[in-house]
């Protein structure tokens, strides 16, 4: 049975006899009443009679080692007597020489300052990054418009294919369940003053000047800015940008190009789509209350002009190149670890839909002053 003694010497010295086997199990077991004695005591001296210890493993060589830096701690002293010597080699394998003091621990304040500052400098990085790339981009953009010989077509259309036709059911039906929601929420309200005719007015302008361009780049972002992120993030991880260098290719001209210019030409195509199907069910609305067909494209054509048309799809072009550069800049910037292509994602969506809104709300900003 594993046991340990405790004997004062006299006031300043503290005693320990340990008896036993000092193994996990045993160790563990002493280890809490072992330290609360010599922190209650604080002996300026703590010998420790190992005479008795007939085997011990690295748990009763940490609780020795604990014990030393104890004493270190409240300026005092230690001797382990009788230690046989396979066991004084092996503490000497395990010294882990002084102790060094605890750092103090900040106040709450000086750590929320800390947060903050170390915060902001992250964010003033991240932009940094985000404005480096952005000049990078679109100096290699007009460097391919100068010579288009230099993109690569077909991963292009196939990239444009899995972004743009792939999501056209989507699309369509995300704007068709929001034209039949706002159709039928506007109704109620309108009932009250017998308007019920300008629901189709009210509709097809959130349609075509804010939602079907906000809601379908919301879309672009989830499926394809983050699968730009994943597909760039894994070609990292595996070292295959790494690789595109190695070899003189620049990465951002052959994977980040095709991929911009692919988004930017499918975007305007979606918010079409998410326009043409909003209205279809701003229609089915519109007629189930007792409106004839003619009467609602009527008031559509009416409600509506060219400029509020073009107007939402311009923001398309600034809007998939948002997403695209984001969603490859994530990727590229993808570190290592298990995690770090989902996190890559991840980052892709956030940081695209913050663009996105932001971009938009500089869009009603200038359309405002030039009464558009």
């Amino acid at each position: 049975m594993t046991s340990i003694d405790y004997q004062m010497l006299d006031k300043s010295r503290l005693k320990l006899v340990i008896n036993g086997k000092l193994d996990a199990e045993n160790t563990s077991r002493l280890w809490t009443q072992a330290l609360r004695k010599v922190g209650e005591t604080e002996p300026q001296m703590l010998v420790v009679d190992a005479a008795g210890v007939d085997y011990c493993d690295g748990a009763g060589m940490a609780l020795l080692l604990q014990l030393q830096a104890t004493q270190q701690r409240n300026a005092g002293q230690i001797q382990i007597e009788g230690l046989r010597s396979e066991f004084e080699q092996l503490l000497a394998l395990f010294d882990p020489g002084k102790v060094s003091e605890p750092e103090p621990r900040a106040s709450s304040f000086v750590r929320l300052a800390e947060g903050v500052g170390q915060t902001a400098v992250r964010l003033l990085q991240d932009f940094t990054e985000q404005v480096s790339f952005t000049g990078e981009l679109f100096v290699k953009l007009l460097g391919t418009v100068t010579r288009p010989g230099s993109l690569r077509l077909t991963d292009t259309f196939l990239i444009a294919e899995k972004a743009g036709a792939d999501a056209v059911g989507i699309t369509a039906l995300l704007g068709f369940l929001i034209g039949l929601i706002l159709a039928f929420q506007s109704a109620i309200a309108m009932r009250k003053f017998g308007a019920e005719i300008f629901v189709a007015d009210l509709v097809t302008i959130s349609l075509f000047r804010e939602l079907g361009p906000l809601l379908t780049a919301f879309v672009l972002a989830s499926r394809s800015g983050s699968a730009f992120a994943a597909e760039l993030g894994t070609m990292k991880v595996n070292e295959e940008i790494d690789a595109l260098t190695t070899m003189g290719i620049d990465p951002v001209r052959f994977l980040a190009i095709p991929r911009v210019i692919a988004a930017v030409a499918v975007m305007p195509l979606l918010t079409m789509f998410n326009n043409l199907f909003g209205l279809i069910g701003c229609g089915l609305v519109m007629i189930s209350v007792g409106f004839a067909p003619i009467a609602v494209i009527n008031q559509i054509q009416q409600a509506v002009g060219l400029g509020d048309l073009f107007g939402g799809l311009a923001k398309t072009l600034v809007f998939g190149m948002l997403i695209a550069g984001i969603g490859c800049l994530r990727g590229l910037q993808t570190g290592t670890g298990a995690s770090a292509v989902g996190d890559s994602a991840t980052r892709a969506v956030v940081s695209g839909i913050i663009a996105i809104v932001l971009a938009d709300g500089v869009f009603a900003v200038v359309y405002y002053f030039l009464g558009i």
